[in-house]
């Protein structure tokens, strides 16, 4: 008997028991496919069973227990590290009268940049977050944010009368921790959910709508009745349901593997693989992704910094804060019906956000045209709708691109990359309304880049689609016989259901061989896998083992 093999799947590899050929295949003895091989001594030899792939990607359950819980944990997280940065504006005013108390002329620039520092920080440092999970896991990840959060806004109750102080505990100790806790809080759901996806991460970014509804009118109470260092310690304790949210996070999916060492590497490029993963940047659909959607975020935060002070210019008398309520109602609404249709079969996530773009931009441009109020309330409406829906597809089409080995980073180096629009956008503004004295020309101009932004996503659609990782991995090898001339391919299944699925593959049987079920060679010490396999494939019982891999000898 010849000892070759034509292996199927790469990782698996033939082992020679005793002069026996067996294919250690990962199912159990004879009626899992396994082989049980007769040594020199005539004693069965049982070939052990293949261990599982370490990086072999699972189908996620779309339900249970705990991936209920899972979303509940992620919901929790966005609620409480966005409620806590939105609802700035109540400790901004706190810390305004503080330093203006004691003389300082640049108190409102300070008070403001301990907030903005929160908010960069969270954005910037995300990709941070993305390479901290595939290193040390998820859950690893979302625990140290959870700490950092938790005690920047401890040590900040200490240092209320101590800007300074405050830009490292609540600007970048805090804005650190937001940052590794959330770019988790979405990568952890494609674990669990994937016909659901988009519905669960509507849900799951609504946290920070319901939260940031809520958390200002406390907040404003606590800081009332308490003051500054109460308010900030009450606020560290909710800061720590991100320390149990990161107990639910149990990865279901296996981290990237390692980075091939490839001879003429550099150890620098050796170092860097090791630590970001290249693959994400190798895919012509992600790059038009990640560069589309800073551009477009160049306009999109403008009228939610500037939308009280255009309210005070043009309605004076009316309730400033009332479009900004009425975008985040609407934007949570939006996160969840968006979501659901994210999920609905022939639904193009992509063409969904870039259509969000385009309707947040020609909103934006057509603010300085309203001439009532309660127009100027039904455009924030429909711009908080619309808002939700960018938000909730960030997560799902970072899986869609790059699967869920590559979805990590893919979140994480965006949110980094968006961090630098966002932080600009509003000061530009700023700066044109200071020289025009009119929000006319800011707000035109704002809603440009959010058109642009989704006129370069089409491109998405021109570039060649690579081979998805996930459809690789969910496939079936084909099974293909070694020599088409004993082992003709008579038993075609192309387009016939088996099992309940669809396999285009053909099968070597036994009597394309001419080989009866009851032939010696069926006892023989020697007998090879691919006699065992084609009486598999011939009989009924078996069926269901026949569409596994198998390591095919030639006779």
């Amino acid at each position: 008997m010849t000892e070759n093999s034509r292996i199927v799947k790469d990782s698996v590899t033939p082992v020679i028991v005793k002069g026996a050929v067996a294919a250690t295949n990962g199912h159990h003895a004879q009626l899992n496919g396994g082989h049980a091989a007769l040594g020199k001594d005539g004693k069965k030899v049982i070939v052990p069973l293949l261990e599982a792939d370490a990086h072999a990607v699972h189908e996620p359950p779309d339900g249970g227990t705990r991936a209920w819980l899972v979303m509940i944990g992620a919901f929790l997280c966005n609620g409480v590290l966005f409620g806590v940065i939105n609802t700035y504006s109540v400790v901004y005013l706190s810390l305004q009268k503080q330093l203006q108390a004691v003389g300082d002329n640049e108190a409102s620039s300070k008070a403001a940049l301990v907030g903005s520092l929160t908010i960069g920080t969270t954005f910037l440092l995300s990709p941070v977050s993305g390479i901290l999970t595939d290193k040390i896991g998820l859950r690893r990840t979302t625990f140290i944010g959870g700490l950092l959060t938790c005690s920047g806004m401890f040590l900040s109750s200490f240092f209320t009368d101590n800007v300074t102080a405050l830009y490292f505990t609540y600007g970048i100790m805090f804005g650190l921790g937001a940052a590794l806790a959330y770019t988790p809080s979405l990568a952890i759901l494609g674990h669990y959910f994937k016909r659901y996806l988009g519905l669960v991460n509507g849900i799951v970014t609504a946290g920070s709508s319901v939260f940031t509804a809520i958390m200002p009118i406390c907040l404003d109470y606590l800081v009332e009745h308490t003051g500054l260092k109460t308010s900030f310690r009450i606020l560290a304790v909710i800061s720590s349901f991100v320390i149990f949210c990161a107990m639910l996070y149990k990865p279901l999916q296996p981290p990237p593997p390692p980075p091939k060492v490839k001879p003429g590497r550099s150890a620098v490029n050796t170092f860097l693989r090791s630590f970001i993963n290249f693959d994400n940047w190798k895919k012509k659909r992600y790059i038009i992704w990640a560069v589309s959607i800073p551009i477009a975020l160049f306009g999109y935060f403008v009228p939610y910094v500037h939308m009280g002070k255009f309210v005070q210019d043009n309605f004076p008398g009316k309730g400033e804060n009332l479009p900004v309520m009425c975008i985040g109602i609407t934007s949570g609404l939006g996160r969840l019906l968006f979501g659901f249709i994210a999920d609905m079969p022939r639904v193009n996530r992509v063409l969904l956000q870039q259509m969000s773009f385009v309707l947040i931009g020609t909103l934006t441009m057509c603010l300085p045209a309203t001439g009532s109020f309660p127009l100027l309330l039904a455009i924030a409406l429909a711009m908080g709708l619309f808002d939700g829906c960018f938000i909730s597809l960030l997560g799902p089409i970072a899986y869609d691109i790059c699967g869920p080995r590559g979805a990590t980073q893919a979140i994480g180096f965006l949110l980094g990359m968006c961090s630098l629009p966002l932080t600009l956008g509003p000061p530009v503004a700023g700066m044109l309304y200071d020289q025009t004295g009119s929000y006319k020309l800011p707000f035109i101009l704002a809603g440009i880049p959010p058109l642009f932004g989704a006129s370069t996503m089409f491109l998405i659609r021109c570039v060649k689609d690579e081979a998805s990782k996930q459809q690789t991995m969910t496939t079936e090898p084909k099974l293909e016989p070694l020599a088409h001339t004993a082992w003709d391919c008579e038993n075609p299944t192309d387009g016939k259901p088996i099992n309940g699925q669809l396999h285009h593959e053909r099968r070597a049987t036994l009597a394309s061989s001419g080989i009866n079920a009851k032939s010696p060679l069926l006892t023989h010490a020697s007998v090879s896998s691919l006699i065992l396999e084609a009486y598999i494939a011939d009989n009924p019982v078996f069926r269901l083992y026949a569409e596994r891999k198998y390591c095919y000898g030639i006779l």
